[in-house]
């Protein structure tokens, strides 16, 4: 398992387009009217929004100090076991196969099937293709990290043009306006902050994704440089895109059409341009949907690769191509298993409980922050240093605690399954770390 080693190739332009790919999928099409359902002035509506944000930003800080720390592939999982424990990064290697990754990529791909289908009247079934989508981006990614980035970037402007053209036609065309109104429409108390905590779930969902920028960090030229500018480059223009997405749902739908609907971008292009006007922004949605999945199947696989160089996974999945220096095996056994989900039909039970999971890590990875800081641990040289430590910090892992307890408010049940299995991996850790002594 010593050579041959990752291939690094990715600049600073992959970079923010890999942080801005991760976080943008299908939901900024759909969560404004998940956030209205639960909150309803405008004023509110766009003030969670905000603070979405804000939170983003400050994980952003923090990442970017983490990765000119640790600038080694797996990033989130690299982090994790400096500071912690091996153990520790293997749950959240496990969880990312079995929950978070796979299940969000098997949801997706349906989703773009679903769409496809309806573009182009074929008559495959959603599953089918489904997985053909996916394997054809595993393949793709199999060529080497140049090979799957670029496919990314461009996913990643074509996707940006739609969400661009969908704002525009929202400010100009439709002539709705932002009428003013309540601030809150309801007194300051106890119920106020439990629906603004409920929609900071879907806001959070939204805006994760930053972090999976960090498992390709072996594979950039400069990752101390680049990947610390990448992520603060993306999560401010993400901030921007989602702000000015929900200005134009509100101006054209109001607070009270955003909450009665479910599809608020089909909804304001219908009124804009007609049916056509629907088709074209379904074009987008399945444009942007391929995006996350591409940006997905190039990150991801960097994690399970570098379970396996530790020993904590089959030996198999650390190895690398010699002719395009890609983890082909783990790019594959990610493809595989999203597949798998997305034929099974069980994918919507597991996204129900991925932001629990996320955040518990998201926290927990922040928090690592002031372990490494205190024991010294990464190279000196050429640090970023998070802003406003240690207020940022604190504030950023407050916030994760905040999102997981509503997340568990809001549905207990598959919270706890997401537990369960979040525990279920420290035995196969204890027996895998016994079996590579044993053999050793």
């Amino acid at each position: 398992m010593d050579a041959p080693k990752p291939r690094r190739q990715l600049g600073l332009f992959d970079a923010t387009l890999i942080v801005m790919g991760g976080i943008v999928g299908a939901g900024i099409f759909a969560n404004p009217s998940e956030v209205a359902h639960r909150v309803h002035t405008p004023f509110l509506i766009l003030s969670v929004w905000v603070l979405g944000g804000l939170i983003a930003m400050c994980g952003a800080f923090i990442w970017a100090e983490l990765a000119t720390r640790l600038p080694g592939t797996g990033g989130q999982y690299l982090y994790l076991r400096e500071a912690y424990h091996p153990s520790v990064a293997f749950v959240y290697g496990w969880g990312l196969l079995l929950v978070t990754q796979t299940g969000g990529m098997a949801a997706v791909a349906v989703i773009f099937a679903s769409y496809f289908r309806a573009l182009t009247a074929v008559l495959w079934s959603d599953s089918a293709i489904a997985a053909l989508v996916l394997l054809a981006l595993a393949g793709i990614n199999c060529l080497g990290a140049r090979a799957g980035s670029n496919v990314q970037n461009v996913l990643m402007l074509l996707k940006i043009g739609a969400i661009a053209a969908l704002v525009a036609i929202g400010m100009t065309l439709t002539g709705g306006s932002l009428k003013p109104g309540p601030l809150l429409a309801q007194p300051v108390s106890f119920s106020l902050f439990k629906s603004i905590g409920a929609a900071m779930v879907p806001i959070a969902f939204a805006y994760g994704g930053w972090q999976t920028a960090t498992f390709v960090a072996g594979e950039m030229r400069d990752a101390r440089r680049d990947l610390s500018r990448g992520l603060l480059m993306g999560v401010a223009a993400v901030v921007v895109i989602y702000l000015a997405v929900n200005l134009a749902c509100l101006r054209v739908l109001g607070p009270a059409g955003l909450d009665a609907t479910t599809t608020p971008a089909s909804d304001m292009m219908r009124i804009a341009l007609g049916e056509r006007g629907a088709q074209w922004i379904a074009a987008g949605i399945a444009i942007s949907t391929l995006g996350f999945l591409s940006q997905s199947m190039l990150t991801a696989p960097r994690v399970y690769y570098a379970m396996a160089r530790d020993g904590l996974f089959f030996q198999s999945v650390g190895r690398l191509s010699r002719r395009s220096r890609a983890p082909v095996v783990a790019i594959i056994l990610q493809g595989v298993a999203a597949t798998i989900i997305a034929c099974s039909g069980t994918y919507g039970e597991i996204l129900n409980f991925e932001v629990t999971v996320d955040f518990i890590f998201f926290g927990m990875t922040a928090a690592s922050l002031f372990i490494l800081r205190r024991r010294h641990i990464g190279s000196d040289a050429a640090i970023y240093r998070a802003p406003g430590h240690p207020f940022t910090t604190i504030l950023f892992v407050s916030s994760c605690a905040g999102i997981v307890g509503s997340a568990i408010v809001a549905s207990p049940a598959n919270s706890a399954i997401a537990l369960c299995i979040m525990l279920a991996a420290l035995p196969v850790y204890y027996y895998w770390s016994r079996f590579r002594r044993a053999y050793s």
